[in-house]
């Protein structure tokens, strides 16, 4: 009955690792999208230079 209950924990667990590495992916391919429109529609700054689009 334990080593059933062991298996069973085990594969919860990978289980559960492995929906969170995929959501992981997902935000981190959302967040490079974000961060390099970023790049495309900065404002213009004074003088005619492009500004940061981020406070940092």
């Amino acid at each position: 009955m334990v080593p059933l209950l062991l298996v069973l924990l085990l594969a919860l667990i990978l289980f559960g690792a492995g929906f969170a590495l995929k959501a992981l992916w997902w935000i981190a391919v959302v967040v490079l999208v974000v961060w390099l429109l970023g790049f495309v529609v900065r404002a213009e700054g004074s003088g005619g230079q492009r500004g940061r689009w981020y406070r940092w």
